[in-house]
């Protein structure tokens, strides 16, 4: 059986925004849907005795959120398979544990009791960054929750080459019939000597050609593997996290890939997920990547 679609509810807005757009993304994918609530309520209320007949408001609460989030997905999608399940643990670790058996995890920006100013939540966030799966983070206005925009936005960086963030937004655009729209950006080092034998005339076609060719270079296999796709191929002067932030809101949805280093504790997000994730008009998915050369981390 192929592995689930995951998506953490948790009663909030967000998280039924996630709900229905991960219920949509199941069905574009033919896959199983997988409805999972984390919550510690065992922690402080402790575990019910079998012959006890009331049970914990917390527990009545997490079987709630988890029983309407699965009737709601039943009347988005009837013939879609599903599963749902409550998981007695922390949040951002259940969702994390899910995911190692998962094809994706989707979860809401923000969840129950945060901050309304906040950009992104904190569970959101963690799982973004430790997840061993790709993660969608379900965010944008309603024309980019409909797929209204009818294209995919990917970007591009060093180690991009055949990297399984490419190879998911190729997926992406062909479940969806859309447009994949791939960015890479350039900037001039700022210690770049003017005499430099390469730079001689336009220092800027120097760099715009560079990237063009590791554009072609990252797309090889996969466009040869999806000829259908309908490519728009673009290298830009400017930080990519904010030229991939802007171009959002004209997108479905954005593919970044953020690397996955074995050793390192911490959040292992670099500056253009991270800063998706908090300002990007539409869904952002981060797909993980290693690179055991490379003790940098993406800092495009």
């Amino acid at each position: 059986m192929e592995s689930p679609l995951v998506v953490g509810v948790d009663g909030s807005d967000a998280s039924l925004t996630a709900l229905d757009w991960a219920v949509d993304e199941a069905v574009r994918h033919g896959l199983p849907l997988r409805i999972v609530h984390a919550s510690l309520w065992e922690r402080y209320e402790g575990v019910v005795p079998t012959w006890a007949t009331d049970r914990p408001s917390g527990q009545v609460l997490a079987e709630n959120i988890a029983g309407t989030a699965a009737e709601r997905a039943r009347r988005r999608a009837p013939d879609l398979p599903l599963t749902s399940d409550v998981l007695a643990e922390d949040a951002s670790a259940g969702l994390l544990r899910e995911g190692r058996e998962g094809s994706i995890l989707v979860v809401g920006s923000r969840g129950r009791g945060e901050f309304v100013d906040l950009l992104l939540g904190s569970v959101s966030l963690i799982v973004a960054a430790r997840a061993h799966c790709p993660v969608v983070v379900v965010r944008g206005d309603r024309h980019a929750l409909a797929a209204g925009h009818g294209r995919v936005l990917l970007g591009v960086g060093e180690h991009d080459v055949d990297s399984p963030a490419v190879r998911f937004a190729f997926r992406e655009a062909v479940v969806r019939d859309a447009e994949l729209d791939i960015v890479r950006t350039w900037r001039r080092p700022a210690h770049e000597p003017v005499d430099h034998p390469l730079l001689s005339g336009d220092g800027g076609a120097y760099f715009a050609e560079r990237s063009s060719e590791l554009l072609d270079n990252a797309l090889e296999d996969a466009a040869s593997e999806h000829p259908r796709v309908r490519l728009r191929r673009t290298t830009v002067e400017g930080p990519a996290h904010r030229v991939l932030t802007e171009r959002s809101a004209a997108a479905d949805l954005l593919v970044v890939g953020a690397r996955r280093r074995d050793g390192l504790v911490g959040l292992e997000l670099g500056r253009v997920a991270h800063r998706a994730l908090h300002h990007a008009s539409c869904p952002v998915a981060v797909v993980p990547q290693r690179n055991p050369e490379s003790t940098e981390g993406d800092r495009r």
